[in-house]
């Protein structure tokens, strides 16, 4: 989105300084340097167990930092308290958790961190209806989300994110396990947040319909950044900086082959 205003310029909203964390106690991320501005879209890439999904919930205060720093807003984080401009959408799960509830329902529980006293106003609901025209489940909103499909549940959690109307969304790998009509939904949905100012940090495996709005691409390798900057032309684990593999021909003991964007 071109706002006249050099990438330089734009204020931080995520920055992360020589953040390591553990996961019990194995280390996870070792020094992730991270600075995600004001209107950026940027990409989490990297094979399983690259450290992605760790880096986003150190960023919300899920897993605890053993170092490094933290700003939200340039706030630090362990003060930060201004959590309706976060939306955040977890890895794929049941939109309820397993309890019986309605798609108004979960999607109005997103509207809370705004709602007076915990009582949703006119414009309370107003925003809600607004989250589910834009995820595509305005016509689902008084079924049980137990009878929604993979994909119709993450649009349900998307949607519940964005009712409190957040300037910045994070989402931990919302294409994965998903239909291509609910990644193409999905893919509009954030295109229009990214039009209105929003600001994106996203878990990818792979870029797929989002690809046009990446603005830029941080791949992780054992917990390391090892790339920063313009998105990969070629997706996947085979196209991500790092992933060696042998060849299945090759003679016992070959060297693997190296593959990735920065050759």
């Amino acid at each position: 989105m071109d706002t006249g205003v050099t990438e330089g310029e734009r204020e931080p909203v995520i920055t992360l300084e020589g953040v390591r964390a553990e996961l019990g106690s194995r280390p996870v991320l070792r020094g992730i340097d991270l600075t995600v501005r004001r209107g950026e879209v940027v990409a989490l890439l990297g094979a399983n167990g690259s450290g992605k999904s760790t880096a986003v919930r150190t960023v919300i205060g899920q897993v605890p930092v053993t170092a490094g720093r933290i700003e939200l807003f340039g706030a630090d984080r362990r003060r930060f308290s201004e959590w309706r401009r976060v939306g955040y959408v977890p890895q794929r799960t049941t939109a309820a958790g397993g309890v019986p509830a309605t798609v108004t329902e979960v999607v109005s529980s997103g509207r809370l961190s705004r709602a007076r006293f915990g009582i949703l106003r006119k414009a309370d609901h107003e925003a809600v209806t607004r989250a589910l025209d834009l995820v595509g489940m305005a016509d689902r909103a008084k079924d049980s989300v137990n009878a929604l499909s993979g994909g119709q549940h993450q649009r349900v959690l998307i949607a519940r994110a964005l009712a409190a109307e957040p300037e910045l969304l994070i989402m931990d790998e919302p294409m994965a396990g998903v239909d291509l009509a609910s990644q193409e939904v999905l893919a509009r949905t954030l295109e229009k947040q990214v039009a209105q100012g929003a600001t994106v940090l996203l878990v990818l495996h792979e870029l797929g319909p989002l690809e046009p709005l990446i603005d830029r691409a941080v791949v992780l390798r054992d917990g390391c950044v090892t790339h920063d900057g313009p998105p990969p032309r070629a997706v996947g684990q085979h196209a991500l900086p790092g992933h060696d593999h042998v060849h299945p021909h090759a003679p016992a003991g070959a060297e693997p082959i190296r593959t990735g964007l920065l050759s």
